[in-house]
């Protein structure tokens, strides 16, 4: 191989890697990798506005496509902007490799200007792995290991910091190419121990989460579940792992949660944990499923053999991907005597995450869903912020692949708007509808920007109540009647949309929103529109009025 600099090997393995789009805000700390990028035509350079939407981009892209998202940002400033992305990437399990330009390494341990220990800075649980690349000879290998951390085991972030002399100097080191992630399988005493515990049930559970199933590992999932008359529920925003009008689909778990569904696990006797590592949001603090010991017989399925038997002690713990536990059960049938449970669970999801009523409010956001859901085209992808608005796309929206649903499980603010701008990036054939809160938008809306100079066309929905709704609602439960440093106050959220260029719609009454949707999806363009919420429509199911202790 001839000479090229650190930069031009780095592009060369990205590129090997098949890399097609990379997410950044520029730094001079990496200019030679920017330098590598003129005229490339293999890789798409998205431009964001800050790192922390670039990170959520890249998060967002990473989890549509299984492959890792990819983001450069400068030292010091730009890597800890950037590094919500990261505790996303992590909490949500999504392949995603963040680079970050460095000081030059004859400047290091002094703080020198925007200086950082990148390995210490994000060292688990932040990232999977942290490493700095020392010379130019070493970036194809360390890339390489970077994307097998990335995305063997339970996916997650790797952080690989640039030193920018290193990123100038000469070497000759060759490309290397990737090699296949390592996937484990259950074994066949696993699968003969899982027919032995559910052949003993009278009222089995089975909870499907993480970030790795795929439209196959999915059906060949429903097939065995299907045969097997198991109720399956997905866990916290991981609706869109489960065709939610299987007639196997029992609902979702986490926030915005049918209180009977939550009896229902408690009274379950076998529960089958796949790809989730049971978080406390869904377990709701750890209660309807007991740890260390749950009440229930615990299967647990996970890729990652550090976290079984960590937070929950599983009567069966297997080490194994959700692809090669699909597979392995796809033509397995396990017969029991919970068919009527199974249908009972259904029923209940169905009536749950129907819209019974609207037009209480003005605007009524149950009419505002139910327009959406008899709008929106079956492939279409739906992305939330984290609030109390995101209870209405959680409960009523039904979730059947190809739509896919983007939300942080981490619970991030800001995520909205940015991951829709990647989202239509990826797929600029499909409707891509953004919702979040006023609060959440504020923090990442200058992305419409990037929306605008990258030819993304969103939907961004943004749903102003004039309040931190969410700790607006805890407090009234905890401390009624003493708001504290809640209120907002917002600005036209349509008319600052028309000035980055994008179509921008105000609606103050429920029958104005179908129109507006329907004319954002028609127009292909990247449309904001602004709904008036009355404050009292805290939940799906109360008012503020009725939420104090």
């Amino acid at each position: 191989m001839k000479q090229r600099s650190g930069g031009n090997i780095l592009i060369e393995s990205l590129r090997a890697h098949g890399v097609k789009k990379i997410f950044c805000v520029p730094g001079e700390s990496y200019l030679d990798a920017l330098d590598a990028l003129h005229g490339e035509d293999a890789m798409r350079v998205i431009t964001c506005r800050q790192e922390g939407g670039a990170a959520f981009m890249a998060e967002a892209y990473g989890k549509l496509t299984g492959q890792p998202g990819i983001c450069f940002v400068t030292r010091g400033p730009g890597a800890c902007n950037a590094s919500i992305g990261l505790h996303t990437a992590m909490q949500d399990s999504t392949p995603f490799i963040l680079l970050v330009g460095q000081v030059g390494r004859e400047m290091m341990g002094r703080e020198a200007f925007q200086e950082v220990d990148y390995r210490l800075m994000f060292q688990p649980p932040i990232a999977k792995w942290a490493v700095q690349i020392e010379k130019a000879a070493d970036i194809p290998r360390v890339m390489k290991e970077a994307f097998e951390a990335a995305t063997t085991g339970r996916p997650g972030p790797v952080v690989v910091a640039l030193p920018e002399d290193m990123l100038c100097e000469d070497s000759d080191a060759p490309v290397i190419y990737p090699a296949a992630p390592t996937h484990f399988a259950p074994k066949h005493a696993d699968i003969e121990k899982l027919k032995s515990i559910l052949q003993e049930a009278k009222k089995p559970l089975v909870i499907v989460g993480g970030g790795s199933w795929t439209d196959t590992s999915i059906a060949q999932f429903e097939k065995f579940a299907a045969a097997s008359k198991l109720p399956v529920i997905a866990g916290f925003r991981r609706q869109d792992a489960f065709h939610n009008s299987h007639e196997c689909y029992a609902g979702v778990l986490g926030t915005t949660i049918d209180p009977e569904l939550l009896k229902r696990v408690e009274e379950a006797d076998v529960i089958i944990a796949v790809g989730t590592r049971l978080g406390e949001i869904l377990t709701q603090s750890y209660t309807i499923i007991t740890s260390p010991v749950p009440k229930q017989r615990l299967v647990h399925v996970y890729p990652d053999a550090s976290e079984l038997n960590k937070v929950y002690k599983a009567e069966l713990a297997i080490h194994s991907s959700v692809g090669e536990f699909a597979k392995a059960l796809e033509n397995v049938t396990i017969s029991g005597d919970w068919a009527e449970w199974t249908k009972n669970l259904n029923t209940r999801y169905r009536s749950w995450s129907t819209v019974k009523s609207r037009d209480k409010f003005t605007v009524d956001l149950d009419g505002v869903i139910e327009d959406i859901i008899n709008t929106l085209p079956e492939d279409a992808i739906i992305t939330t912020d984290a609030g109390n608005f995101s209870g209405w796309p959680q409960r009523f929206v039904r979730y059947d692949r190809p739509m896919r649903l983007l939300a942080p499980t981490s619970g991030a603010m800001g995520y909205g708007a940015p991951s829709a701008v990647a989202a239509s990036l990826a797929f600029p054939d499909r409707v891509v509808v953004g919702f979040m809160g006023d609060g959440g938008f504020m923090m990442t809306g200058q992305e419409i920007a990037t929306a605008m100079h990258e030819g993304a066309h969103p939907i961004w929905l943004v749903f102003n109540n004039g309040m931190y709704g969410t700790i607006r609602m805890h407090q009234e439960k905890h401390y009624p009647g003493r708001k504290s440093a809640t209120d907002l106050t917002n600005p036209d959220f349509a008319a600052l949309a028309r000035s980055y260029g994008a179509a921008g719609v105000t609606v103050e009454k429920t029958a104005d929103f179908l129109p507006a949707f329907k004319a954002a999806i028609a127009s292909k363009k990247p449309t904001l529109i602004e709904v008036k919420m009355d404050p009292q429509q805290i939940t799906t199911a109360k008012k503020l009025s009725e939420i104090a202790g």
